[in-house]
């Protein structure tokens, strides 16, 4: 069943190439289609273009449909090109010629275009409560091991002291500020385009306030044209969000595998959360945060994939449009899951507190002696040469468990404003 067909015939090689992945992709929309039906029914029935028993019936049979797709048993065969063709096909089939009208003052545009931002509005409020999650574990370990110095690189080489407090909340800060793209994104998806129908409007006398009330969208997208040119911007503006937080995953997980290995040592995580090798019989290999580092830096690459799907398109629907959800759709899941398990993981770390014992790092509070001399009364640039020419001549006297006094400290202030910004994120 397709929703334009007229009764003929269908190429099967086009059939097959046109419906492509949505019979599969469309399952994660099929509850928002069904929630989008009731809004626009309900709509119609206030207009008067529906009765009593029609609208008993169509509420009747979507919460059935609902249901089933709730407890994992809605599927979409191939007799049907896509999720709202099954919906319309088994509720006329349940309640008779009411299913036949819910489509009046409706296109799939818009049936698609309802559902579609429905879901992403739904997937970010996952995504920043998750993201928040991580934030706030990441706050508490900071807490934890905020007495406990972390050699700090630049260039990958010994620069300076830090602290795990000031690792740990680093990468917590960092996710709030895209927790912003985050809200930016759902304030684009969190507009009603029902109405809009093929992106012209409806010559009925429909009630588009009505549905965007029902459905709980903040507001509509009040230009219908603006409407269906929505379709593609929706998808990259979460794309976008989605690869600022990937960003930040990526980094942090680039950081436990580089800290988990043997040459530095500064973290581990229990046995039971990595793997072996096949050959080597001591090896526990980070191989979750090296999917996530993998899984992020892929979904990094799906705002320009979005963008050039869509970026010569002119206004009006194409189907090029019906490949969005073939990279946003299975981004999400990946993204969650990353989430989660960056959450679950994090929960157990565990950090090494005797790290500067290691003799490497003798040189690490170079700046402080610095600062010592300057405060003493020595201008910074002679006290820099001075500094400088001891450890190369090899007469600089190393002064180890300084107090953790200097700039890459972590104080309980710091972290209070932080969690005052997650707070209002």
């Amino acid at each position: 069943m397709k929703l334009w067909s007229k009764g003929l015939p269908t190429d099967k090689k086009i059939d097959i190439f046109t419906v492509g992945n949505d019979r599969v992709l469309d399952l994660v929309i099929a509850k928002y289609d069904v929630q989008a039906t009731l809004a626009h029914g309900k709509m119609l029935y206030k207009v008067g273009l529906l009765s009593d028993q029609d609208i008993k019936g169509i509420e009747s049979g979507l919460l059935e449909l609902a249901k089933e797709i709730e407890e994992g048993t809605f599927t979409i065969g191939e007799e049907f090109e896509d999720v709202h063709s099954k919906i319309e096909f088994e509720l006329t089939k349940r309640i008779g010629d009411a299913g036949k009208r819910i489509h009046t003052a409706r296109s799939r545009n818009d049936q698609v275009l309802t559902a579609v931002h429905l879901y992403l509005k739904d997937e970010l409020s996952q995504i920043k409560s998750s993201t928040k999650e991580l934030c706030e574990v990441l706050l508490e370990a900071a807490d934890t091991y905020k007495k406990y110095l972390l050699p700090g690189y630049t260039h990958l080489q010994i620069a300076m002291p830090s602290s795990f407090g000031l690792w740990f909340s680093a990468y917590a800060e960092s996710l709030i500020d895209d927790l912003y793209f985050v809200e930016a994104a759902s304030k684009v998806v969190d507009q009603n385009p029902l109405g809009s129908a093929a992106g012209y409007g409806s010559s009925f006398p429909i009630d588009r306030e009505y549905t965007t009330e029902q459905l709980g969208f903040e507001t509509l997208k009040y230009n219908v044209v603006a409407a269906q040119m929505s379709r593609g911007k929706s998808e990259k503006s979460t794309a976008f969000a989605m690869s600022t937080i990937a960003a930040t995953l990526s980094k942090l997980a680039m950081d436990v595998c580089l800290y988990m290995s043997q040459n530095f040592g500064f973290m581990s995580i229990p046995s039971e959360f990595t793997t072996g090798s096949s050959i080597m019989p001591h090896k526990k290999n980070p191989d979750v945060f090296e999917l996530i580092r993998g899984k992020c830096n892929r979904i990094q690459s799906l705002p320009y994939e979005l963008s050039l799907l869509t970026n010569n398109l002119p206004s009006g629907y194409h189907r090029d449009l019906q490949l969005l959800k073939e990279g946003i759709v299975p981004a999400i899941q990946d993204l969650k899951a990353c989430l989660e398990l960056a959450i679950y993981a994090l929960k157990n770390v565990e950090v090494n507190t005797g790290i500067l014992e290691d003799d490497k790092y003798d040189y690490l509070f170079s700046v402080d002696t610095l600062n010592g001399l300057v405060q003493e009364g020595m201008t910074f640039r002679d006290a820099y040469v001075k500094i400088g020419l001891d450890i190369e001549a090899g007469n600089y006297k190393p002064v180890k468990n300084v107090k953790h006094t200097h700039a890459g400290s972590i104080n309980n202030l710091c972290l209070d404003k932080i969690k005052e910004k997650l707070a209002k994120a």
